[in-house]
């Protein structure tokens, strides 16, 4: 019951923060990007996996919002414990790594980067299809460590607390199989508490669009565009960012890859 609360719950929250300080609240777009990642998923045996996300990511140069690259914004690694507790439900959890580069790159007001540490555990919850459309609910919850770059600031904790709905529909076949071209929308919504957190809960919204093409059984290619926005330190003021975002997707069955390597006779 308390997740089919959560999204209304998230959803009216949003609702709330953009109607207040209706003649003073502010949107500006301050971020372009280009976004390259790598996703890994080996399935060891019925139960468990191995799970991995790896990204470099580029935002505009100063002053610049419209080049999409010129300074680096960070450097993602996320690695986990894949759960499979049935076929419609999964749970990960494990530590992530991000290094955070400076804002102002030369500006010896800023440390050039910063190491983030996190804890960060998932839910998957994937719904019947209808038609070709399958619906997937990821809940994912992230303890962070995290530092300003400006030189000697201190660490700060805060949670944060994700919901996402995506799709897959497949456009030249009735299901995703190799050789597939799909579409996938999504829509995420992050929240986030803490003791620095006061006038802004809602730390982000996201819009990510894009389309997929199935290579093999292990390989998926990717490429969208993202919108986000989100609230800044006052609460009243929102910053915006555009990004074409990247992606290959690697998955390995070690199951099947057992069934194939010939049994060795340790007996002598």
């Amino acid at each position: 019951m308390q997740i089919k609360l959560l999204l209304p719950t998230l959803l009216l929250y949003t609702v709330y923060s953009f109607s207040q300080h209706p003649t003073e609240s502010t949107t500006k777009l301050e971020e372009t990007g280009i976004w390259l990642g790598s996703y890994f998923k080996v399935r060891l045996n019925d139960k468990l996996g191995y799970y991995s996300e790896h990204h470099y990511r580029e935002r505009n140069a100063l002053n610049n919002v419209n080049s999409f690259i010129g300074r680096t914004r960070q450097i993602y690694n996320r690695f986990g414990l894949n759960i499979f507790v049935n076929e419609n439900f999964e749970i990960v959890v494990g530590p992530t790594l991000v290094f955070n580069f400076s804002p102002e790159p030369g500006n010896i007001n800023f440390e050039k980067y910063t190491v983030e540490p996190r804890i960060w555990h998932q839910w998957i919850i994937k719904s019947p299809k209808i038609g070709r459309v399958k619906f997937i609910h990821q809940f994912r919850f992230e303890h962070r460590w995290k530092r300003s770059n400006v030189v000697d600031a201190e660490h700060d904790y805060t949670n944060r607390y994700r919901y996402k709905i995506f799709s897959y529909i497949p456009l030249n076949k009735d299901v995703i199989e190799p050789k597939t071209l799909f579409f996938s929308p999504s829509a995420e919504i992050f929240m986030q508490s803490g003791s620095s957190i006061v006038r802004n809960p809602m730390e982000d919204f996201r819009t990510y669009n894009g389309f997929g093409y199935v290579v093999n059984k292990s390989i998926t290619l990717f490429a969208g565009h993202m919108w986000t926005i989100g609230q800044k330190s006052s609460g009243y003021e929102y910053k915006t960012s555009h990004v074409f975002r990247f992606n290959i997707y690697i998955g390995i069955d070690a199951r099947k890859m057992a069934d194939k390597l010939p049994k060795i006779n340790l007996g002598y």
